[in-house]
């Protein structure tokens, strides 16, 4: 990959540093990258409706109220 000169934005670039525990501009942009990735390939719950068959008598009412 070659180099790439960007200006950014300061406010947002304060934000993201104080959100990560990353120290340089390099570190924050390949972590930002990662999960931009990461997010675009993680599937859309839509696309699966109706193609998951759940167990007869399944209740996640009752899951939810459990105590762990």
């Amino acid at each position: 990959m070659g180099r790439t000169n960007i200006v950014l934005d300061d406010n947002l670039l304060q934000e993201a540093f104080r959100l990560s525990k990353v120290k340089t501009k390099k570190e924050l942009i390949h972590e930002a990258l990662k999960e931009f990735v990461a997010t675009r390939k993680r599937k859309d719950l839509t696309e699966i409706r109706g193609k998951i068959k759940f167990a007869k008598g399944y209740d996640y009412k009752k899951l939810r109220n459990r105590v762990i």
